[in-house]
């Protein structure tokens, strides 16, 4: 398998999330925005590369600097901390997701989120068995066809698969 890095994003990664997100199938982008984004509008793309105290954002990059997955949380809503999660289709499946999930809790319990939410369309059958697997004890709410989720985030876990037993120091 390729190797892959998982990073901050950057302002620089404009083009490249375009790229990524026009090459995303229709159901993909579907189950992610809950609508087609085949000519992706410069807010959204500005929106998915924006850091700042209330919004962080990553980025998994093949070994050819190729953006094959992207990962945001914003600070507020039904938790302290809501995520956001895709995967290109052909990197589905692989683990990125979860990976891409645990960084991103990781970096926000770091500034002292507990819970995080999530809404997941309701056919998005492959994320919910993930989040039934993560957080057992999740609250989920079917409302319109999506579900929302709550769940604590568990800090222990989440720096015992970063090879730690405490805290980082940096993120």
């Amino acid at each position: 398998m390729c190797r892959t890095q998982i990073r901050p994003a950057r302002p620089d990664d404009e083009e490249r999330i375009r790229r990524f997100l026009a090459g995303l199938s229709l159901h993909t982008q579907t189950l992610r925005f809950f609508t087609g984004v085949t000519a992706p509008a410069a807010p959204l793309v500005r929106a998915l590369l924006a850091v700042d105290e209330r919004r962080d954002a990553l980025v998994v990059t093949s070994e050819e600097g190729e953006i094959i997955g992207h990962a945001m949380s914003y600070r507020g809503g039904c938790a302290d901390v809501e995520i956001a999660v895709v995967v290109t289709d052909a990197w589905q499946g692989r683990g990125l997701g979860p990976e891409l999930i645990a960084e991103l809790l990781l970096r926000a319990s770091v500034k002292g989120a507990k819970t995080v939410g999530m809404d997941v369309l309701g056919e998005n059958r492959r994320v919910l068995r993930l989040i039934r697997r993560l957080w057992p004890r999740a609250t989920m709410k079917v409302s319109s066809g999506s579900v929302e989720v709550i769940a604590m985030i568990d800090e222990a876990g989440l720096f015992a698969e970063q090879g730690s037993g405490s805290t980082p120091l940096t993120v």
